[in-house]
């Protein structure tokens, strides 16, 4: 794989999926300065003539539009799609999605709750419906296809490959050999006939047999065997596998799983309205036997808690302080690995580089890849590990993005509080970054009374003419400006003017700055200035 960015903005970072239609790559936009998914279209053949890899580019260009047409959050956004000079690379630029594979939620000895595998059959019945309405037929859905990301909300992947690698131009495929995953293809695919939205229906049907009883519908000793069991097998009931699966959720699978297209459920919305007593109502909690599945993401939250606002800023996402007995004075510090301070060094110096460029999320990632193998290392409160987390919460809060900064700056003023004492130069300084994060997402009551009691601090260590203090005064006087109490922030800048003019003179920038400010409220736009 060339190291060259895709079309001069992508770069592929690191694998995250091989299958058996392409790789999938964590991957960056320099553009946009945002992580994407790329998904590499594997060639299995060389396009024989330029007029071939015109058809191509053609086919693979209209069915990345028509994908980009299904417009639902179930569906990862696909932003570009690529199709380089020489016709070697494929590739979709899409949304990155922080998630679990179905696949991972499939156990033989431990199935799912019943409540668990409806609410993902609901939630990839509702992208079919979004999709078919298009339309956009699947193809090729299966547990691999499909992700759980962290809140719970199923995503539905790889619309329209199957689309792209069925043409004859293509020779991605051997002859004769269907399109599709085998332990999932619908009789019609097997034979080769024509697909339709059912053909989705029978796959949905394979997912939810194998959910809810923890192995495939058919399995062989070959792909020929199993295919042929698709076409011609009658399905083992779930019940015979799985006593406690109610009676009609066994006859929807069976209806689903029906040889002739036209037999199976009239669309996907039916196949909804049938999953719908098995899903929990909203404000329901979760029974013992509902409770967290392996620590995998949750598929019925959608449903307990619909248009529940985002998690509080932090809520869930701050990192769990190493307990420190207060009775043992600190740990000596641990030794650094030569390789190890060799990586922490380079990470650096590349994030440095990123931020030269304004490129402040891959800057921060790049920061981010080191913290959990140096915490292991070296412990979660050494002071490298912290340097790490407060550089990059710094190059969050640089590059705007406040939700994300605020928490890390909140448990780093914790820990530099246990380490450092409360008073410390660095506890302060994190409390005063998150208190910034806080007025920059509008929590301005939290954010003076937190700068307020961090200036306290200072003043009492280092008086009130420092770098620090007069940087408190001017934030806390620029943030009442903002709020509209003009009275209030001339009392706290025009001390603060004078001070800046005596220790750091009229032409400093942060003088100015304030003059400015200052020259705005005497103009008393407003009318409220006292």
């Amino acid at each position: 794989m060339s190291p060259q960015a895709i079309a001069g903005r992508y770069e592929l970072l690191e694998g995250l999926d091989s299958g058996g239609m392409g790789d999938v790559w964590r991957g960056y936009d320099a553009v946009l300065d945002r992580p994407v998914a790329v998904k590499l279209i594997r060639q299995q053949a060389v396009l024989g003539s330029p007029q071939l890899a015109e058809e191509f580019a053609k086919r693979f260009r209209r069915e990345a539009r028509i994908t980009a047409k299904i417009r639902h959050t179930g569906v990862p956004q696909v932003y570009d799609a690529v199709l380089d000079d020489s016709f070697e690379w494929l590739y979709l630029v899409m949304e990155l999605v922080d998630g679990v594979a179905l696949s991972s939620y499939i156990h033989p000895e431990r199935p799912l709750p019943v409540s668990w595998a409806a609410a993902v059959a609901a939630q990839v019945a509702t992208v079919l419906s979004y999709a078919h309405e298009v339309p956009v037929i699947h193809r090729d859905l299966k547990p691999g296809n499909i992700l759980v990301a962290r809140d719970g909300t199923v995503k539905v992947l790889d619309f329209g490959i199957a689309a792209i690698l069925r043409s004859d131009a293509t020779k991605l495929t051997a002859t004769g050999t269907p399109i599709g995953t085998y332990q999932y293809m619908a009789p019609e695919q097997v034979r080769g006939g024509r697909t339709s939205t059912q053909t989705d229906l029978y796959a949905l049907g394979c997912i939810l047999h194998e959910l809810l009883c923890g192995s495939l519908l058919f399995s062989g000793a070959s792909e020929y065997v199993v295919m042929s069991q698709h076409v011609n097998a009658a399905p083992t009931p779930l019940r015979t596998l799985r006593p406690d699966v109610p009676e009609a959720l066994e006859d929807l699978v069976l209806h689903l799983l029906l040889k002739a297209p036209e037999a199976r459920p009239a669309d996907v919305q039916e196949v909804y309205e049938r999953l719908r007593p098995f899903l929990p109502p909203p404000g329901q909690q979760p029974s013992p036997g509902e409770e967290r599945w392996n620590g995998a993401p949750d598929p019925t939250g959608i449903f307990r808690n619909p248009y529940a606002p985002r998690a509080r800023a932090g809520e869930g996402r701050r990192p769990t302080p190493t307990t420190v007995d207060p009775g043992v004075a600190a740990a000596v510090p641990v030794p650094v690995p030569e390789q190890l301070r060799a990586e922490i060094e380079e990470a650096y110096q590349h994030s440095d580089a990123l931020l030269e460029e304004e490129r402040y999320a891959q800057a921060a990632e790049v920061l981010g890849e080191l913290i959990e193998p140096a915490a292991r290392a070296l412990g979660e409160e050494s002071r490298r590990v912290l340097g790490l987390r407060r550089q990059r919460a710094a190059i969050r809060l640089l590059g705007g993005d406040f939700r994300a900064a605020l928490p890390e700056f909140e448990a780093l003023a914790d820990a530099y509080a246990r380490t450092d004492g409360p008073t410390g130069e660095r506890a302060r300084g994190c409390r005063a970054q998150a208190a910034r994060c806080r007025g920059e997402l509008g929590q301005v009551t939290d954010a003076l009374a937190a700068l307020r009691s961090v200036l306290e601090v200072v003043r009492t260590v280092d008086g009130d003419v420092s770098n620090e203090a007069v940087e408190l005064r001017r934030d806390i006087g620029m943030l009442l400006l903002a709020q509209g109490q003009a009275a209030e922030a001339e009392r706290i800048l025009t001390p603060l003017y004078d001070d800046l003019c005596l220790v750091f003179g009229a032409d400093d920038e942060m003088t100015e700055e304030v003059a400015e400010a200052l020259a705005l409220i005497r103009l008393d736009l407003d009318g409220t200035a006292g």
